[in-house]
């Protein structure tokens, strides 16, 4: 990849996620609340729904530009021709290579998040600090598996072959679906993630986890969270898609306007 299409994927990926995942945090936090063990109101209700939002502010810029940068960068080396009928499996190779590597700087981010969302009183660095003192760094790779597989079931969805509109508009409503789809993952994965140390679930077994919550709860817990987990997916793929496009356009125009 040419240096200023690296740099405008960096920058435009980074201020993509920023604006996503700062302006949906609060969907975030009622979806995790949802999905919880103990149950929505003792989670906190809707009270303190910006709880663990530093922990956001700090990994959100770096993992979406991970991600950006090594989807531009697969699609670069495998270099498919536009009309080629490759194109399809060129992109979906690329968004889910870009969500291996990204997952390695939003699953510690994503471990502190939901739990300071379930314990709006507990700080984010107390968290963090609890979690290398009980866990250690395998701590904070809570859920990576389920965390990765999540992603990569629909990060097929992710295609910048259009203009930015249609970009957002297809990412929407294809992201809508995805999250619908994978909501059981994701109800895994927050189990996992807050789990107690040392118990089944925090092992990181998606299949036992998912057999935790069916037992208990049946359907309705394995799609606990699934109508803010949808809304905010929608919006954050519209959002997402559009400022990502627009930002890069616009990077790219400067660089070449510059002398």
């Amino acid at each position: 990849m040419d240096r200023p299409g690296f740099t405008a994927s960096l920058v435009a990926g980074g201020v993509a996620g920023v604006s996503v995942d700062l302006i949906l945090f609060p969907l975030d936090t009622i979806k995790t609340r949802l999905q919880s063990p103990q149950g929505f109101y003792k989670a906190g209700g809707f009270y303190g729904v910006y709880a663990g939002v530093p922990s956001t502010a700090i990994g959100s810029f770096p993992n979406a530009a991970a991600f950006f940068v090594t989807y531009e960068y697969v699609k670069w080396i495998l270099h498919t021709d536009s009309s080629s009928y490759l194109m399809p499996v060129t992109h979906m190779l690329a968004a889910s290579v870009g969500e291996v590597v990204a997952c390695l700087i939003r699953v510690p981010s994503e471990v502190v998040k939901q739990r300071a969302q379930v314990s709006a009183s507990s700080g984010t660095f107390h968290i963090f600090s609890n979690i290398l003192c009980q866990e250690g760094i395998q701590g904070l790779y809570r859920g990576y598996k389920s965390t990765v597989l999540r992603e990569a079931l629909w990060s097929w969805r992710q295609d910048h072959v259009v203009d930015s509109w249609q970009s957002a508009v297809c990412g929407a409503f294809a992201g809508g679906f995805a999250a619908a789809v994978t909501t059981p993952l994701d109800v895994a994965k927050t189990r996992i993630m807050l789990a107690k140390a040392g118990s089944s679930t925090a092992s990181g077994n998606i299949l036992s986890a998912l057999h935790a919550v069916w037992r208990t709860q049946g359907l309705s817990g394995l799609f606990a969270g699934v109508f803010p987990r949808m809304a905010a997916i929608s919006l954050g793929g519209f959002i997402f898609l559009g400022v990502y496009d627009q930002t890069r356009s616009f990077l790219l125009e400067l660089g070449r306007e510059s002398p």
